[in-house]
């Protein structure tokens, strides 16, 4: 075989002379009266190739040539004819005119060409992954993909981290999404759990002395995948010793300030901060998107001056009634409006009462039933002709602001108020640490019970729980979480205290977390760390929200791998080594 020189994006008319071999993939085939030209591809780019008929062995191997062969050809570097360059290509001002080529492997018909992969639905191109991973595209993801998380491992050297490993095969600690199970074949009858995160051993690492840890992990979470979120994903997770919040948070928006500068030459200013309550109240949402306006606003008050049941039934149960103003949505149309009222109900609204705008008075929707106090509605919300004013009401403050705090970032994409290129990015603090569950009928941790309550708040733990904060803090962008974390519990008895308070009886906890209770009796320092999805921040620096974009071989939305056809049935003596039976599905009553 002919030994490559140079890759398909390198050379340019400074080149031309040189002798050179390429090898890759044909792109494309053209015969202009006899004059073959091959666009031949590699990961890193295109080189046209031209084979005359002077050189009659080649011309005629490169008369067989047809998509996805691969090859390689050997010729020199010439620049194209006057008015023949194409200014699409880095490569486009020369071709190689050639004198060998040699075909390494006949591809069949492909079911798809990579330049043709858009024409085709996500399930064929899943099943095809190896094709689809030549698109120029694919290829540019990954690689900014290994670019970025070369910058977070150069960075965190520079900082004096030690990248550690934490083991795949942990033990089952159900709490939240549901664990991957793996049989242990030479302990009948138990079993490992992949990890969901490798929370407890980076505390254990500091309870060891490590200081400082960084890991760039896979984690797994056995729950439906969505458009941001795949069953098995990956993270970049760390954990610091001797510091408070503000270190982690200082140490992480410099990282962001780097990757987002030598990815996409952006600078990152510093980071503002907000106060969970604050985001919910203003926004309705603990990752609020800050490119576009439409804040919520408070008008129980004037809501109780009407005679409208809606409103007055939901006050007397004391709840609460806000509203957003669209800037120039009295362009909706009823269907787009009624479209609205029926899409929120899947977040607990009962409706979507709205009203117009027009001549700095309420007009259609529920405009009669607010008419009396039209002139405070308008003032309230600053609204002027044109606008949408929309009304979000219910007797729990917490389905107000999750409806409208979803239904101002559907009007902001059903209307194009975003501006894509805008970047706007968030520290949200001062999490509460316990939201109560009305179906469990008790408290749970809105991060991890490993979360450390705010000192101040130490003495309200059993006694006024629901008002305690925690040292929590996400990262936020563009209206999605780039990650989470916290300072941790490092003392054995308040660790103790709030697993009693989320319902975890003393026996639970040892039995789960025996081995994290022992280390924080061995001398643990403060600490605490954050982790990144990987994923979400490539999504973001590539611009797609779809997470299957930026991994090499995703699952499906029902956690199917196409190319592979995994998971698959097994045979029975695998079942019997590892003391397994099927029983057929399990259906939940």
């Amino acid at each position: 075989m002919l030994k490559r020189t140079h890759h398909c994006a390198e050379l340019r008319s400074a080149d031309v002379g040189q002798d050179v071999v390429l090898a890759g993939w044909v792109n494309n085939y053209r015969d202009h009266g006899g004059v073959i030209f091959i666009d031949l591809r590699d990961r890193d780019g295109i080189t046209q190739l031209v084979f005359h008929p002077e050189s009659a062995e080649a011309h005629e191997a490169a008369d067989r040539l047809r998509h996805e062969d691969v090859a390689v050809a050997r010729g020199k570097v010439v620049s194209r004819e006057e008015g023949m360059a194409n200014p699409k290509l880095p490569t486009g001002e020369i071709e190689i005119d050639c004198t060998d080529v040699e075909l390494l492997n006949k591809a069949e018909t492909p079911p798809f060409v990579p330049d043709e992969a858009h024409k085709v639905g996500e399930e064929q191109r899943l099943r095809y992954r190896y094709i689809d991973l030549r698109r120029p595209r694919m290829m540019d993801i990954l690689r900014t993909r290994h670019r970025v998380a070369k910058i977070m491992r150069d960075y965190f050297d520079e900082q004096g981290f030690y990248e550690i490993e934490t083991p795949f095969l942990c033990r089952s600690t159900p709490e939240g999404a549901r664990d991957f199970l793996v049989p242990a074949r030479l302990q009948s009858g138990n079993f490992y759990a992949l990890p969901q995160s490798p929370q407890l051993f980076k505390q254990i690492l500091m309870v060891s002395g490590m200081d400082k840890y960084v890991q760039i992990v896979r984690c797994f979470r056995d729950e439906d995948p969505r458009a941001d979120r795949q069953a098995e994903f990956t993270q970049l997770d760390l954990e610091m010793s001797f510091v408070e919040a503000d270190d982690v948070m200082d140490t992480c928006e410099e990282l962001m300030r780097r990757i987002w500068n030598q990815v996409l030459d952006v600078e990152v200013p510093a980071v503002r901060r907000m106060p969970y309550a604050e985001a919910m109240d203003r926004f309705g949402s603990d990752r609020p998107d800050l490119r576009f306006e439409m804040e919520l606003v408070d008008v129980s008050d004037i809501a109780g001056q009407t005679e409208f049941k809606v409103f007055t039934s939901a006050l007397a149960e004391g709840g609460i009634v806000k509203a957003i103003r669209v800037p120039g949505g009295a362009k909706m149309s009823r269907k787009e409006t009624d479209g609205l009222a029926e899409w929120v109900k899947q977040f607990g609204a009962g409706g979507l009462p709205i009203t117009k705008i027009e001549g700095g008075k309420v007009s259609t929707g529920i405009a009669k039933f607010i008419e009396p106090v039209s002139d405070a509605i308008v003032e309230r919300m600053c609204a002027e002709d044109g606008d949408l004013i929309c009304f979000g009401v219910d007797a729990k403050s917490t389905v107000v602001h999750r409806v409208l705090g979803e239904l101002r970032v559907k009007i902001a994409q059903q209307l194009d108020m975003i501006d894509e290129g805008q970047w706007e990015w968030l520290w949200v603090v001062d999490f509460p640490m316990v939201e109560w569950d009305e179906g469990d009928r008790r408290w749970k941790s809105l991060h991890h019970p490993f979360t450390a309550p705010v000192d101040a708040d130490l003495d309200k733990l059993e006694s006024d729980t629901g008002a305690v904060n925690s040292k929590a803090y996400d990262l936020v962008l563009n209206g999605s979480e780039l990650g989470g974390g916290s300072i941790r519990i490092h003392r054995p008895d308040v660790q103790q205290r709030v697993f009693r308070l989320l319902g975890i009886d003393e026996q639970e906890a040892r039995m789960k977390f025996g081995f994290l209770l022992d280390a924080l009796r061995y001398g643990a320092p403060p600490h605490g760390g954050i982790a990144f999805g990987l994923d979400r921040i490539v999504m973001h620096l590539c611009g797609t929200d779809n997470i299957r974009d930026v991994m090499a071989f995703p699952k499906t939305q029902n956690g199917a791998d196409l190319m592979t056809e995994a998971p698959s049935p097994v045979d029975e003596r695998q079942l019997q080594d590892l003391s397994l039976r099927l029983i057929g599905p399990v259906t939940e009553s």
